[in-house]
């Protein structure tokens, strides 16, 4: 929480915009790389590539962490060549957070990129699910009204989606939602597993994140090897990149580890506005690129997702001061009488 307190507004603002732009960003050029009619890269190398960026900037910031090439060898021979069973261990979100990638990627390969962006906010009730289930957590009765707006906003959305009039390419619109489906319960359960592994022990976060993203190169290969294998053997590895393909590697990759920033610096009051505030970009962007029409049941339902992002963010009451103040009060009433 100091941290939080020691940095500036201004600071604040720089990462929610940031944030932001990338969230955005992130959508709507994936979604322009799966509509376009040249030859189509496969995405599970650039998925299994976005692993590869990420353990390297990993490496790096640990490096600068430790302070010296001599203490950072002996950190990733201690955490990594003699913790095993800590591999193992994030080897379970790897897997996880390989798949909700892959399903991204499928999602928007069928979905617009607005219709993606809201109905993917599913994964906050299903984050808060997991964190009632495993964490031991409660919410306020607020943050359950808020959930359930947010599933009422999301069922508006797809009871009259928006169509995009300028995307020529072949869509499935029940294979998108399933995908974005698939995706969230990942997000959820891979948030809240990695979160819980991370309290478990004082080891650094970028410690962690780089015991993750070996497992996580190890299972995107896999996962190249066993869907696109013959295809990726033929073709190359690389077949279909251009310069777009990589700006989405690279928003991935820098996206992921940028949200630790994020957290660290600012609080839910602002990662909300963000969400909400990626929605309408995206939204935006898509009625310009891809001629999405907005039907009026998908405005009242992103709508009712951005105002219930904003709720759920909002800061509980804390009740134990209140009943520590009354119990005083009473006690204090109590010796006075006597």
């Amino acid at each position: 929480m100091a941290a939080r307190e020691n940095v500036s507004l201004l600071f604040k603002l720089y990462c929610l915009l940031v944030m932001t732009l990338i969230a955005a960003a992130y959508t709507i050029v994936l979604r322009y790389t799966r509509t376009v009619t040249t030859e189509m890269y496969f995405s599970t190398t650039a998925v299994c590539i976005t692993e590869v960026i990420k353990l390297l900037l990993s490496v790096c910031i640990l490096a600068k962490e430790t302070g010296s090439l001599g203490r950072l060898m002996t950190s990733l021979k201690e955490n990594i060549l003699g913790s095993p069973v800590e591999m193992l261990k994030l080897s379970v979100p790897s897997l996880v957070y390989a798949l909700q990638n892959n399903m991204a990627f499928v999602a928007l390969s069928n979905l617009d990129a607005a219709v993606y962006q809201v109905t993917y906010q599913l994964k906050i009730p299903c984050t808060a699910l997991c964190t009632v289930l495993m964490l031991n957590r409660s919410l306020s009765k607020l943050q359950w009204f808020s959930v359930l707006m947010l599933c009422g906003g999301v069922t508006l959305v797809q009871y009259s989606p928006a169509e995009a009039t300028k995307v020529q390419i072949e869509q499935n619109y029940l294979l998108g939602i399933g995908a974005v489906a698939i995706a969230v319960l990942c997000s959820g359960f891979a948030g809240v597993y990695f979160e819980k592994v991370l309290k478990s022990t004082d080891t650094s976060l970028w410690v962690r994140n780089i015991q993750m993203y070996l497992s996580g190169i190890l299972v995107t290969a896999l996962g190249v090897y066993i869907s696109e294998g013959a295809q990726v053997m033929e073709k190359g590895f690389f077949y279909g990149y251009s310069f777009l393909v990589w700006i989405v590697i690279f928003l991935a990759s820098v996206g992921g580890l940028y949200t630790s920033v994020v957290v660290k610096y600012t609080d839910n009051i602002m990662k909300g506005f963000s969400a909400a505030a990626a929605i309408v970009l995206s939204t935006v962007a898509s009625v310009i690129l891809f001629g999405l029409q907005i039907t009026f049941t998908f405005a009242i339902g992103a709508l009712f997702v951005c105002v219930s992002i904003y709720i759920y963010g909002l800061p509980r009451k804390d009740t134990t001061k209140i009943e520590v103040k009354e119990l005083s009060s009473n006690l204090s009433g109590r010796l006075i009488s006597v």
